[in-house]
């Protein structure tokens, strides 16, 4: 197993039983994040080079302002999960959630997730109201007499692990998918002792230092000129 820094845990015996994690992550989001930090990449090599005076240093200051958050919302959100807990990874803080500590998952116009008496978002996986309505006129072909084209549209464009039950529903948006996938999870390892515990919480200060740091240089070179 490892931390929510990817780093192993140590405080774990190396022959305890090892859990594979099922990632669910927005695809969208990712290429989305790499794109924008491409671009800003570009933008900020190119004053460097070519800008004068205080400029190269205002695009380094730039950098973490920017490239940083773009980081923390689009590559860094993903939910892990197998049959001891559930990790929620969100833009900048983590929260590591045993089976036994989940009291419930929603999916309304965001993902939530309750546990440990609180209530937490799920930024890994957008709701898209769009894909509910896709989705919802495929269960109305379905419950009108069956969509021949609905497992072809379920196989290209399901971005969840096939093979699963529950998963691969052309009628149910994929938001809609991740939960039902994770409450099954949940009902089937609660028990275990395995999932047990409490809900930790840890803060992505990796991200926010340097960012908070380049603000404050940045607005700092700002002044000054």
């Amino acid at each position: 197993m490892t931390e929510s820094d990817g780093k192993p845990d140590p405080g774990r015996a190396a022959s305890e039983p090892q859990y594979a994690d099922r990632v669910y992550r927005s695809v969208p989001g990712v290429i989305s994040g790499v794109m924008l930090l491409a671009v800003a990449g570009w933008l900020i090599i190119d004053a460097v080079l070519s800008g004068t005076g205080r400029t190269p240093w205002i695009a380094l200051a730039c950098a973490p302002v920017f490239g940083l958050p773009v980081v923390a919302y689009t590559l860094r959100p993903a939910v892990l999960a197998n049959d001891r807990r559930l990790l929620v990874r969100n833009p900048f803080r983590t929260v590591s959630a045993p089976w036994a500590a989940v009291e419930g998952l929603r999916a309304g116009y965001s993902v939530e997730l309750f546990a440990g008496g609180k209530k937490y978002q799920v930024w890994a996986v957008p709701v898209s109201l769009r894909a509910r309505k896709k989705a919802g006129r495929a269960a109305a072909r379905a419950a009108a007499g069956g969509d021949p084209r609905a497992s072809l549209t379920s196989s290209l464009t399901n971005p969840l692990r096939s093979g699963k039950a529950g998963e691969g529903d052309p009628t149910k948006a994929w938001s809609d998918q991740v939960v039902t996938t994770l409450q099954e999870i949940a009902e089937r390892n609660a028990a275990k002792p395995e999932a047990a515990g409490e809900v930790t919480v840890r803060w992505c200060w990796w991200i926010i230092a340097p960012a908070v740091a380049g603000l404050i240089t940045l607005i700092t070179l700002i002044a000054a000129t």
